[in-house]
């Protein structure tokens, strides 16, 4: 039938409503048996069947469900690729401070989903501690570095490995006799008073690894440049480095952190900008740390003629580096030949001296001093806090104590009070060593040689590294940009770590980890940072054969377990220490594989 506009006339459907109303009469009947089985005592044994069905819910809606999903491999020009440090995007950006070198991470529509290939002929990398001296050419084919390097015995290549020497610019007859020299600069690098360094410019980490043996644990930095891959290197190796640049922004750690900062002529112009990178060293530095400082312009009256410069203008750079150094507070400790030392003051009496209109400021509180991602540098330096006088390197417990000395800064980072602070401490501290022993047990390779470079993406306290300190490894504690900013912890407790937000690409090179370790991260940041993206980033940094060990509410798991098997992981969950069902272990493992695409992605 049809209006008179010619338009068809929807007429109810007769078969419709006879179907809906032989439904109800039957739901009707149905509810009235129902009551008849409910109101009667003799079927007792019904009504509780019912109600255990009724109580117990279906297993589908206590886990996140996750379509099957398989990623494809990216090209093999990708064996090297940093998202948020890829040269492919330089050209975007700006000489000026060598912006370009900071972290420009790639937009959402930008994201790789696929697969980052090793090189041809890789293979499991060798064992600490012999990786310290020697690593497999295939792995880093990278000869530029060997080229322009090889008179100053950074690394040399022979046969299908490259080795390294132990030297370096400025030390071409090794690092251990460098070192020893610094030591006896340094007293306190020998007694457990210096324990955390960073290295700016660190090469391919020399410096850093021969520390290792003398209970120093560095940070060594340096950005992804011309040299190719010196963090890759030193990662390689075995020894803890991150890719990073002093520019335009904060270096990703707090304030007070570094018992020692390094810089064997590492090319940063200090005094150039109004001395905005040295006031940035100022920062990270604890108070009563050292600032060791070796090549130009130090030495220069002897050094000067192999520096392509006169002995005049080196002169002239080095009072204004002093001079500098000074208007912040900075005491020369100690000099000799080519390293000079200076240490950071140790209490607030020398900043409360200095004269209205000194050069660079006193920075304002507008800023919190431990704001470090993404947070512009300032031409101001940051006067630590006097109520932190247990923060200064003087009266830091020395190390191994300092390891489970409840950290003064603990108090701040909760806003608690001190015996609070001390409780909670302590409570982490017990409960990770409790885990570390079972996690043992259900990876047996944990605490051996076969894994070394170690990252714990989101820490609290450090309480996992602390648990696994006498294993021959170490860890990089990752604490989310995020949440609350407790690394100042970790680093008072003689740890290292970095700030993160893993909505995006970490800073290092792909296949430098061999365990990554998340404790219920998914159910605190699911609602900002895609589970997938998450995953493949952790699939870029992990080495191939190398594990995840993912402790996560049963929610996440099983979805967590589908991403994995597409990324070509084999995964396993296991019961927790405590065996309970809303939580979960899953222990998941890289294969290595060949890429059999040669193309680009």
């Amino acid at each position: 039938m049809k209006h008179k506009d010619g338009k068809p006339i929807n007429l109810p459907n007769k078969n419709r409503t006879l179907t809906f109303v032989v439904t109800l009469i039957a739901l009707c009947g149905l509810s009235f048996y129902l009551g008849g089985i409910f109101c009667s005592g003799k079927d007792g044994v019904v009504v509780k069947t019912i109600q255990k069905a009724l109580d117990t819910p279906m297993q589908t809606s206590g886990s996140l469900l996750m379509r099957t999903i398989t990623f494809p491999e990216c090209g093999l020009d990708y064996q090297d690729y940093t998202p948020c440090t890829d040269p492919k995007r330089w050209r975007k950006y700006g000489l000026y401070r060598l912006t370009l070198l900071e972290r420009h991470c790639p937009p959402i529509f930008e994201r790789k989903e696929c697969l980052v290939p090793p090189p041809d002929g890789y293979k499991p990398p060798i064992r600490w501690p012999k990786s310290r001296d020697e690593c497999w050419y295939r792995n880093v084919p990278y000869d530029w570095i060997n080229k322009q390097k090889s008179n100053q015995h950074w690394l040399i290549k022979e046969g299908e490995k490259f080795l390294f020497p132990g030297g370096g610019t400025m030390f071409p007859n090794g690092v251990g006799e460098y070192v020893d020299m610094m030591q006896d600069l340094i007293p306190e690098m020998k007694d457990g008073t210096v324990r955390t360094a960073i290295d700016t410019g660190c090469g391919v980490a020399s410096w850093g690894g021969d520390l290792l043996d003398r209970g120093i644990l560095t940070v060594s930095l340096a950005p992804r440049d011309n040299h190719e891959a010196q963090v890759q290197f030193a990662l390689e190796r075995g020894i803890p480095a991150i890719l990073g640049v002093i520019s335009t922004q904060r270096l990703p750690f707090p304030s007070n952190s570094f018992d020692m900062a390094h810089c064997s002529r590492c090319l940063i112009p200090w005094t150039e900008f109004g001395g905005i990178y040295l006031m940035e060293i100022h920062r990270i530095l604890r108070p009563g740390g050292f600032w060791v400082l070796s090549g130009p312009p130090v030495n220069y009256e002897h050094r000067w003629r192999g520096w392509n410069t006169t002995a005049e203008e080196q002169k002239s750079d080095y009072n204004k580096l002093q001079n500098l150094l000074t208007s912040m507070c900075f005491k020369l400790y100690n000099k000799k030949e080519d390293i000079a030392v200076w240490q950071k003051a140790k209490d607030n009496s020398c900043y409360d001296k200095l004269p209205k209109g000194n050069y660079p400021p006193k920075c304002d509180d507008s800023i919190d001093p431990d704001s470090a991602w993404y947070t512009p540098l300032r031409p101001c330096f940051v006067v630590p806090d006097p109520k932190h006088k247990k923060s200064v390197l003087t009266y830091m417990p020395k190390w191994p104590e300092r390891l489970h000395a409840t950290p003064e800064r603990i108090a701040v980072a909760h806003g608690a009070s001190t015996s609070a602070s001390i409780s909670t401490f302590n409570h982490d501290d017990g409960k990770w060593k409790k885990r570390i022993q079972h996690y043992k047990k259900l990876l047996p390779e944990l605490g051996t040689d076969k894994i070394r470079n170690v990252m714990d993406m989101n820490t609290v306290y450090g309480a996992f590294a602390a648990a696994l300190i006498n294993d021959p490894l170490w860890v990089m504690n990752v604490v989310s940009s995020y949440g609350l900013n407790t690394l100042p912890v970790v680093y008072d407790r003689g740890l290292i770590g970095t700030l993160h937000d893993w909505c995006e690409a970490f800073s290092t090179y792909p296949r430098t980890y061999d365990l990554l370790h998340l404790d219920g991260y998914f159910t605190a940041e699911n609602h900002r940072c895609e589970m997938k993206y998450v995953l493949l980033e952790m699939d870029r940094i992990l080495r191939p054969g190398g594990h995840a060990l993912i402790r996560e509410s049963s929610y996440f798991v099983d979805a967590i377990a589908t991403v994995g098997k597409g990324m070509r992981w084999i995964c396993r969950k296991e019961t927790t220490e405590y065996g309970v069902d809303k939580e979960k272990v899953l222990i998941c493992q890289k294969k290595l594989w060949h890429s059999s695409n040669k193309g680009s992605r």
